[in-house]
């Protein structure tokens, strides 16, 4: 073997900050939508594929158009307001990679019940959202907030067109948004006592308490009108209290 100026670790750094494709950079960066052994030995689940719509719906529960994935992306846009994934869960961490256009306005929602919109009530009402937008500021409806309850302590979000890793917790009561290796916004549900009220008093547009929302339910992704992009969405169940 001939001398490397480099020598062998510096060339694997090199290829795994360069992207050069190698059995050994692909190991320790891990492949686009799959888990690697540690993952797998943690309970992670995988949710997408890379390839096919298998495990997500429309929110209607009929099956959902192949169009929807994009380069090894689920590409919300355009749905009926979001898109499924089939299963109802309990506590978990869910983990994805997000990346979004110009102008983008989407959301990844938790515990969420597409199925059986509430009488009068849009789908909206019945889940958690997480927002996910084209915006740089730390409000109600910014990136990171628990959409127009809990907004981001930081806008943590990469600019437009980088990929962004979001990590959401949901352990009973408590849910924790997590972006780039950030926490961003806790949420304590037992505190929410009142409909369309905050802790603090202030008001929200949403007509129940959140003390009293299920435990259990859906995952969707949200399309508001723009082309936004998700990736290696991975969930690990949690164990119930």
């Amino acid at each position: 073997m001939r001398n490397c100026p480099l020598g062998c670790a510096g060339l694997l750094l090199a290829a795994v900050a360069f992207g050069i494709s190698s059995g050994s950079a692909a190991y320790l960066r891990g492949e686009d939508n799959s888990l690697t052994e540690k993952e797998r030995s943690e309970g992670w689940i995988l949710l997408f594929d890379g390839t096919t719509t298998k495990g997500w719906m429309t929110r209607t529960g009929t099956p959902l158009p192949p169009r929807h994935v994009q380069d090894g992306c689920l590409n919300p846009h355009p749905c009926d307001y979001m898109l499924v994934q089939e299963k109802a869960w309990d506590d978990f961490q869910l983990a994805l990679d997000f990346r979004i256009s110009p102008k983008c306005n989407s959301g990844v929602f938790i515990r969420t019940f597409p199925l059986t919109p509430r009488p009068g009530r849009d789908v909206g009402y019945n889940g958690i959202e997480i927002a996910v937008d084209d915006t740089t500021t730390s409000g109600y409806h910014d990136t990171g907030a628990v959409y127009d309850l809990v907004p981001p302590a930081k806008n943590a979000m990469t600019p437009v067109g980088q990929w962004n890793h979001l990590v959401i917790t949901c352990d009973h009561n408590n849910i924790t948004v997590d972006l780039n290796g950030q926490t961003v916004t806790r949420m304590d549900l037992d505190q929410w006592t009142e409909p369309n009220k905050r802790p603090d008093g202030s008001e929200h547009k949403f007509d129940l308490a959140f003390k009293d929302h299920p435990r259990q339910g859906y995952i969707g992704l949200q399309d508001h009108g723009s082309d936004c992009w998700y990736k290696n969405i991975k969930l690990r169940p949690l164990a119930k209290k």
